[in-house]
């Protein structure tokens, strides 16, 4: 389908933050166009008036465990390690792999609905989370999350192989879910995997306090020293959380061309801590955000996400300048799109894929308009996601869905899950 979006705000985010008036122009499922009006020869399946609204690349969600739906509002006020043993393990020994199926579909209508175009994804069962979201419409990169006690090498391997020939939608990239359920034997043939592949590695990374004081006593060192010492970072890759990090591991970071996925929904409700997000930005370290999953923030907002990684920054640094708007939005959009490997859908730029979103400038929150960038982030909210376009499809518009099935029916079948889950 050939979409021409005109009398539009663009913000294309390809090297500055500048905004202009124009038109994007959509061939399949690619840009074509980004600039002032100008005359064309082509016909158009759509044209959309955008009435002076804002197009800019989607979100990138980058880092969450989609499917947890089922477990949202579930285990509340709890700390992380009896949240995790006491609650989360139990009841995900009773999932079925269709429940992962209906459960992906669930949080990707919350995506779309929040202006997200993809996701990093690490949960269970690939199978189920590739197909809910070829069939939805929507870009995933599936990450491994074994450990212990779930998969095996083998079974990732496969996976990888499998999942980066899946779909254009499908990117499938090694992790494991973190140093304290990984033996050291595991995370040395996982580095030996990604040797083997030349492939980036990612995983949870000193989300607690506790978590790095067990590692040092474990290891002599906290975690992201301890896992770089083993090769698991020579091919890039990076940290979910990255919450207690020492001036040393941020400097490995920058060193290695890692990315800081900071998660402070997830983070504030667990009381897990702040991440020094000023630190890794002033060295030059990628960072991006992802909302984690339902279970522990438990919303899929990005628009929350942005508000709190500045305001938590400030309040960290006792700094009311530190971490500014369009640092946040660059984290949302490009950073995101750098750790996931999404080059091609970084930007709105002609040749990129056409994963793109209009944010309603015409209300209350958004008004005066003094500064747009700034209204996203501290202003903006899930009611000014106008409209959200993956690989030149809109699957989102006007609250309504156009992802293959009816929001009744996952919504039925997300509370018939929950209920035989809790019954058994």
């Amino acid at each position: 389908m050939n979409i021409r979006f005109y009398n539009a705000q663009i913000l294309p985010m390809n090297g500055n933050m500048d905004i202009i008036h124009g038109e994007v122009w959509v061939e399949g499922n690619t840009i074509t166009y980004v600039g002032p009006h100008k005359e064309c020869g082509n016909v158009w399946d759509r044209e959309i008036d955008a009435e002076k609204n804002l197009i800019m690349p989607g979100f990138k969600n980058a880092h969450t465990h989609t499917a947890m739906t089922f477990l949202r509002s579930y285990a509340d006020d709890m700390p992380l390690q009896d949240w995790l043993t006491k609650q989360i393990f139990p009841m995900e020994a009773k999932l079925q792999p269709d429940d992962i199926y209906w459960l992906s579909k669930l949080g990707i209508m919350e995506y779309l609905t929040s202006g997200i175009t993809s996701c990093f994804d690490m949960y269970l069962n690939t199978e189920m989370m590739a197909k809910a979201s070829v069939e939805c419409g929507f870009r995933s990169v599936l990450v491994s999350g074994i450990n212990d006690f779930s998969s095996s090498l083998e079974e990732v391997e496969a996976d990888f192989n499998t999942y980066n020939q899946y779909d254009e939608l499908i990117r499938y990239c090694l992790g494991f879910h973190a140093e304290y359920t990984c033996s050291e034997e595991l995370l040395k043939k996982i580095a030996e995997l990604s040797q083997r592949y030349k492939a980036p590695v990612f995983a949870h990374m000193s989300e607690t306090e506790r978590e790095v004081a067990e590692c040092v006593q474990r290891h002599g060192t906290t975690p992201a020293a301890y896992l770089d010492s083993l090769g698991l970072f020579e091919h890039g890759g990076g940290g979910y959380h990255c919450i207690w990090f020492t001036d040393e591991e941020i400097e490995l970071f920058r060193r290695k061309g890692l990315t800081a996925v900071t998660n402070p929904g997830s983070n504030t409700k667990l009381a897990s801590g702040i991440a020094n997000t000023t630190a890794f930005l002033k060295h030059g370290v990628n960072m991006a955000i992802g909302t984690d999953g339902p279970a522990s923030n438990n919303c899929l907002d990005m628009f929350r996400e942005m508000f709190l990684v500045t305001g938590l920054g400030k309040l960290h640094d006792r700094d009311a300048s530190a971490v500014p708007a369009e640092e946040v939005l660059k984290m949302a959009v490009t950073g995101g799109a750098k750790a996931m490997g999404l080059t091609d859908c970084d930007c709105l730029a002609e040749g990129k894929k056409a994963d793109l979103i209009m944010i309603d400038l015409n209300q209350p929150n958004m008004q005066p308009i003094n500064n747009p960038m700034k209204n996203l982030v501290y202003s903006g909210s899930k009611q000014n996601v106008k409209m959200t376009m993956i690989n030149g499809k809109i699957l989102y518009e006007d609250q309504k869905f156009f992802i293959g099935v009816e929001p009744k029916e996952v919504y039925k079948r997300a509370n018939e899950i929950i209920t035989r889950m809790r019954q058994s």
